[in-house]
């Protein structure tokens, strides 16, 4: 009986008075941290070809960032009433339906920093050049972003030298515009953009450096390989950046590269810096975009292609720019280039960026099989900069190459039906090929300002009318540098980018014909 008593009396010292529990519940509540956080989740409903079909992500925003619970990475391309359609950049193959997705806030961007210099990275920002990158404070650059209004631009005054005399003299590029290089498949595109890239390693000493970014979109690996090769033997990697997308990266990451590439020159764009951005090619980024939106049931229209593929390349190309001194005086150029088939620029993509573009490099097919390169079509291209971009030098002397140059093409014509020529038209022809033969320029040897005035001014006013087509090239490299070694003073004088007065013209026509009697061209000349 007493054992029992024990028992109800430890029972009632167990049973605890009600407002005791609570103040006991109140106390483990109040000792819980919280942290509000408002998260937007949603959930994977379809999967299939790198697309995400996702439910729930109410307060999701265009190109806005996502992770997967299995750490894959996304961005929204596409919102609908009831379903949201993302695009895998990282994709760790463990997506399946039911997976929960948690948006960022944030838009799609990319780390950079002046790290990036020297290194060749993916769409993502991620080294792939077997290195590991550090960035000392990122900032963080949106892949899409509005391009800088008119007031906050300054005009396009300076140019941007590619070391290439066609192009130097008759389509000028200046710091700050966009220049399509566009042509057939093989015929130097990517040539003409690497000795652009190579030529500012030799930047004057008043004038800013360039950084250079070179975007690849699409092309084999092998070939990025050589361009990387390339640059880092010619020192130019030491300034550039490699952006790499290459044929076997999915369409998402070429889609998304140039962006990428551009919200990197932009960053050094902000920072003051003058940037030449290589996009190669956009057509390959044409046929991603393609690709994506017809896997998002986005309607296709001619030959395809969405009906804002034009409107997604002006977005692009509109971000190069030129700033003004308020905004820091950083430029951005672009060079995008596009692939033609068989020579028809009617076609849609190349239609669409030769009307967003300043200007055209146009290089022909036949001109290349024939030995002419760079095989630029000098009727087709055009600068909208134009003497703008041009030092008064070289404004003044490449007046007449273009206009010579137009006239033999239409006498080359012109004489195929015809035996009897007046001698003033044995004298344009005569003219032209020199031109022409001056004009040619082997890859990777980008040539300084000063040597292209004087192959210049050799050929217009004359100095090699005389002279063998099949010697001009080692005379005329013979012939810069002796007027270099020799006339210091002559060289000070054109080197200070002024226009060229008839003393000067008088004074070096005289130096170069005594160049010629000197070295006895014909029979024999010195070794260069």
């Amino acid at each position: 009986m007493d054992g029992y008593k024990n028992i109800e009396h430890h029972k009632r010292e167990i049973i605890m008075k009600p407002e005791e529990i609570i103040r006991k519940i109140e106390e483990e509540l109040y000792s819980v941290q919280i942290n509000p956080e408002l998260v937007n989740f949603g959930v994977v409903e379809t999967i299939g070809d790198e697309i995400v079909e996702a439910s729930g992500l109410t307060n999701a925003g265009y190109y806005e960032e996502v992770k997967f619970d299995d750490g894959s990475i996304g961005f929204i391309l596409n919102i609908d009433e009831d379903l949201v359609s993302i695009v895998l950049l990282k994709n760790f193959g463990n997506v399946v339906r039911g997976m929960k997705i948690k948006s960022t806030g944030k838009i799609l961007n990319i780390a950079v920093s002046s790290k990036l210099i020297g290194r060749v990275i993916n769409a993502l920002g991620e080294p792939i050049d077997g290195r590991e990158l550090k960035h000392e404070n990122p900032s963080h650059y949106p892949v899409e972003k509005i391009a800088p209004g008119i007031i906050e631009r300054s005009s396009v005054n300076t140019p941007l030298k590619t070391g290439i005399k066609a192009i130097d003299a008759m389509t000028p590029i200046g710091r700050g515009q966009r220049e399509l290089i566009i042509g057939d498949r093989g015929t130097g595109k990517t040539a003409i953009a690497i000795d652009a890239i190579l030529n500012q390693k030799e930047y004057d000493t008043g004038s800013k450096r360039v950084i250079c970014i070179y975007c690849s979109i699409g092309q084999k690996q092998s070939n990025l390989a050589s361009i990387v090769g390339k640059l880092k033997d010619e020192g130019a990697l030491d300034y550039s950046v490699i952006v790499a997308a290459t044929a076997s990266d999915t369409a998402s990451m070429q889609y998304i590269a140039p962006l990428a590439a551009c919200a990197i020159g932009e960053y050094f764009m902000d920072n003051g810096e003058d940037v030449l951005i290589v996009y190669d090619d956009l057509t390959k980024h044409a046929w991603s975009y393609r690709q994506i939106s017809l896997l998002i049931k986005r309607p296709a229209g001619r030959e395809a292609y969405p009906g804002d593929i034009f409107y997604l390349h002006s977005r692009l190309l509109e971000r190069a720019a030129k700033m003004s001194d308020k905004k820091g005086g950083g430029s951005l150029t672009a060079l995008p280039i596009i692939e033609t088939q068989g020579n028809d620029l009617s076609a849609y993509i190349p239609t669409n960026v030769i009307s967003i573009t300043d200007g055209q490099i146009y290089l022909e097919s036949d001109l290349f099989n024939s030995g002419i390169r760079p095989a630029i079509n000098v009727g087709l291209s055009v600068s909208r900069v134009g003497g703008n971009a041009q030092t008064k030098s070289m404004k003044q002397l490449a007046g007449p190459v273009r206009l010579e140059l137009s006239q033999f093409r239409e006498l080359q014509t012109f004489v195929q039906f015809g035996s009897d020529l007046d001698e003033d038209t044995l004298r344009r022809l005569k003219r032209g090929k020199r031109i022409v033969e001056i004009l040619k320029q082997p890859q990777y040897k980008p040539c300084n300002e000063l040597s292209e005035i004087l192959s210049i001014f050799a050929v217009t006013t004359g100095i090699f009318d005389d002279i063998e087509i099949d010697k001009i090239s080692l005379i005329e490299q013979q012939m810069i540098e002796y007027i270099k070694n020799t006339y210091t003073e002559t060289v000070k004088k054109l080197s200070n980018n002024s226009k060229i007065d008839d003393a000067l013209k008088a004074e070096l026509k005289k130096e170069m014909e005594e160049f010629k009697k000197i070295n006895s061209y014909g029979t024999k000349f010195t070794t260069a």
